[in-house]
Parts: structure tokens; C-alpha cells; sequence
């Protein structure tokens, strides 16, 4: 079912990764977009738990990049190729709300990995969002942007109360 959110899981993580770059290399940019990648498959996977849910947004789309791009500040330079940005389509908002939420606070990460636990989407084991869940330090410098809690604050804070209410004790992920 994950082949099913690839285009929306590959185009929000790189929608982050850009709007909040690494610092550093080439080392440093690969670090700091699979913190992203694994940051939004957890939120996107808590977002459409089922695959109900998932057959939903692959038919009506995720809705696009256009309000994070203005809520961030983000200015693209658009090519001469038409779809040069088509992938900014996949974006979607909420899930880069939770997933900014997630990379801004370790607890509510854990929250949320450890809620996926009985899902139909992973077998329970949080070791693959180790980087997500405990970055060493030059996972965490890579990403020192990503994860600041002030410069995501705009994205996280757009969706940041459907997250919490989501991840409440006692609460489902199907419901």
C-alpha cells in the first residue's frame, strides 16, 4: 500500500527538503532529506490509514504546494517547461503540517511512530524511522533547518491541532 502514497510521500518530503535545505554537502543534503522522507511517511501514513483512504487521495490528489509555498515564503522560478514543477501537485499540506510537527518535537515523533504500531501500513517497528526518532549529531546538524521548531512553526502550526487531537490517548487511527 505505501507504492500507493509514493507521489505524494516523495513530492511533500522533497517540498520540505527544499524549503528548509541542509547545511553542508551533498553528505549533508542526503541526511537531511531522508529525516524528511521518513518525517512524512509517518504523518502520511497517520493521515490515510486505510487503504479507503489511500484509494481517496490517489483519485481526488493531495492538493498542491501553493498555500505552504506562501506560508513558508517559498518563491519558485518557474521554467520554461510547463510541468518543470508538476511534482509540487503531490504536495500535501497536511501531511507537511504533521510531518514539520513531527521533525520540531522528538516526544510527539515517538507518538506518532509508536500509533502506527498496529496499522495496516508497517509491521510495528519504529528501527525504520531511526532517523526520524533519534538522530545522531550530524543527522541532526544536516538537518538543523528542518528541524528547528521556529523556522518550521508556520508549516507545522497550519494543522498542528488535527495532529495532536489524531495522536489524543484512547484514539484510533481509523475513525
Amino acid at each position: 500500500m505505501q507504492a500507493d502514497l509514493s507521489p505524494v510521500i516523495a513530492a511533500t518530503a522533497q517540498w520540505l527538503h527544499r524549503a528548509f535545505p541542509a547545511s553542508g554537502g551533498a553528505l549533508a543534503s542526503a541526511l537531511c532529506e531522508v529525516q524528511a522522507r521518513q518525517a512524512v511517511t509517518v504523518a502520511a501514513w497517520l493521515r490515510y490509514p486505510t487503504e479507503m483512504d489511500v484509494a481517496l487521495v490517489g483519485i481526488a490528489g493531495p492538493g498542491g504546494s501553493a498555500r505552504l509555498d506562501r506560508v513558508a515564503g517559498v518563491h519558485t522560478v518557474l521554467d520554461d517547461e510547463e510541468d518543470a514543477h508538476a511534482w509540487r501537485t503531490w504536495v500535501d499540506e497536511v501531511v507537511a503540517s504533521w510531518a514539520a510537527c513531527l521533525l520540531a518535537d522528538p516526544e510527539l515523533a515517538g507518538r506518532a511512530v509508536a500509533a502506527l504500531a498496529d496499522g495496516v501500513h508497517t509491521d510495528g517497528s519504529p528501527a525504520g524511522f531511526r532517523r526520524l526518532l533519534a538522530p545522531d549529531d550530524s543527522e541532526r546538524d544536516a538537518a538543523a533547518l528542518l528541524r528547528h521548531p521556529d523556522l518550521v512553526a508556520p508549516v507545522a502550526e497550519l494543522h498542528q491541532a488535527q495532529l495532536t487531537d489524531r495522536l489524543a490517548p484512547g484514539r484510533t487511527l481509523i475513525g
